[in-house]
């Protein structure tokens, strides 16, 4: 067989051509591109924190046994509902029958004891008051008294020996009297079994710690969300806020809740520390399960009418544009790539070319005031970004603005543009989507691993 290799020239010119294509597409300028706009209209604006928790329970138990031994009957079974005091479980009596025997005839036999002790006291009593009239008349040794006075304080002795046994045996009848109940495994509360953990037949060895043997929720139509929120959004989350979340189990449903408690114990894995904060939510249907885990988005802030525009307009750099933080600033990158591409950071464009804050400004500072001069912008002004509105000839022209909350989908202007205004978003490339635009639903200022807030709609 022969194999045919193309000549060497012909490959360097197949990459030739390669190179010159990419670079043509790569470096082509989009003047001759349109340029999408979108309308400045009102609308509602929530800033939420985003974090996930874990549906849990209002109260919940865990059910065990205080004695060892082997599991006769279960008589409660996962998902049963069960009332307080109800058995759900009986472990094998016999071992417990058997030393409550054992120590019932332990107390008899101290009880005997006793008793006979008891009789001893009478007898060197006796003899004692008889020594005493001997030795009385000099017919009697003093050591035998002394003899008699030691049997008969030796007899009183015994008998409170003998009362303590009593009541040592007395004590062992009423252990294995509890043990033998303990053996009667009965629910503590109210509620539903949400899990089992052993079946008839297993042996329970309650040895350091009792071993678990049900766990009973009290009421599932009352359940909380333990969310786990990160320290730097710690801070704007407040008792009573409105909470929604979703699960994955009805992804088209919207739950909400308040929240009920922050906690103040920080948990800390890999250097990253949150904050345990508990969600009330109520659950009538009982969709909501132990143990779901839930995409939740604190409501921080609220604006029922606000004019807002998309956030990917605060991201939009024409071609050869220089942003300028104001008289004496310092020049952004030009550039296609870096006009077109770079993005503005959070809403409104802090930190960012054309967000109003320069190199050597303190932070805060009101744009195109002179550096270090400390002037701010008034109380509720919002802050500063950069948009672009289409000119009357159709060319992007820059437009300072303020900006309030964002969802991460949309942007709340405060200042700069009135309702019905229209602002370019991105070039128009005939895709489908616009060039410099975020996809659809996404939330191009915000992490992309965060959730997303769900749309705000009533429960059906």
């Amino acid at each position: 067989m022969v194999t045919i290799r193309p000549p060497r020239f012909a490959l360097l010119a197949v990459g030739l051509l390669v190179v010159v294509a990419a670079a043509f597409f790569l470096t082509r300028k989009p003047k001759d591109l349109g340029y999408t706009t979108t309308s400045v209209e009102r609308g509602e604006i929530a800033e939420v924190v985003g974090a996930t928790g874990i549906v849990e329970a209002v109260t919940t138990v865990q059910v065990g046994s205080q004695v060892s031994g082997t599991i006769l009957n279960l008589l409660a079974d996962f998902n049963s509902v069960v009332k307080k005091g109800q058995v759900i479980a009986r472990l094998d009596p016999s071992l417990f029958e058997a030393r409550l025997g054992q120590a019932r005839a332990n107390l008899v036999s101290a009880r005997a004891n006793a008793e006979r002790a008891r009789a001893g006291v009478g007898d060197t009593q006796q003899k004692l008051v008889r020594a005493e009239e001997l030795a009385n008349q000099n017919l009697l040794p003093q050591s035998d008294l002394e003899t008699a006075r030691a049997n008969q304080a030796s007899a009183v002795a015994q008998v409170k020996a003998a009362d303590a046994a009593v009541t040592q045996a007395e004590a062992s009848v009423n252990q294995a009297e509890v043990d033998l109940d303990h053996s009667i495994i009965a629910a503590p509360i109210d509620g539903i079994v949400i899990a089992r953990n052993v079946s008839v037949g297993q042996t329970v060895a309650a040895s350091f710690q009792a071993p678990v043997l049900f766990v009973i929720a009290n009421d599932l139509t009352r359940m909380r969300v333990n969310a786990s929120i990160d320290e730097a959004d710690i801070g704007r989350v407040q008792m009573d806020q409105e909470v929604s979340f979703r699960v994955d189990a009805y992804p088209e449903r919207n739950f909400r809740g308040r929240v009920e408690q922050v906690r103040l114990q920080p948990t800390t894995v890999q250097n990253v520390v949150t904050y345990n904060t508990i969600i009330a939510v109520d659950n009538p249907e009982q969709k909501l399960m132990p143990g779901m885990t839930a995409t939740v988005s604190v409501i921080v802030r609220r604006v029922e009418n606000a004019l807002r525009i998309p956030a990917s307009a605060l991201r939009f750099r024409p071609q050869g544009f220089e942003a300028r933080s104001g008289p004496g600033g310092r020049p952004g990158a030009g550039g296609r790539d870096a006009a077109m591409a770079a993005p503005a950071g959070r809403p409104g464009g802090e930190g960012r070319p054309g967000g109003g804050r320069g190199m050597g400004r303190s932070a805060g500072e009101e744009p195109g005031s002179p550096a270090g001069t400390g002037v701010r912008p008034r109380e509720g002004a919002g802050r500063p970004a950069l948009v672009f509105v289409a000119s009357p000839k159709g060319q992007p022209e820059p437009k300072r603005i303020r900006t309030g909350i964002s969802d991460g989908q949309f942007v709340e202007v405060k200042e700069g543009l009135d309702e019905g205004a229209s602002v370019i978003t991105g070039y128009d490339l005939g895709l489908g989507r616009p060039m410099g635009s975020a996809r659809s639903g996404a939330s191009p200022s915000a992490n992309p691993f965060s959730p997303t807030r769900p749309p705000d709609r009533r429960r059906e």
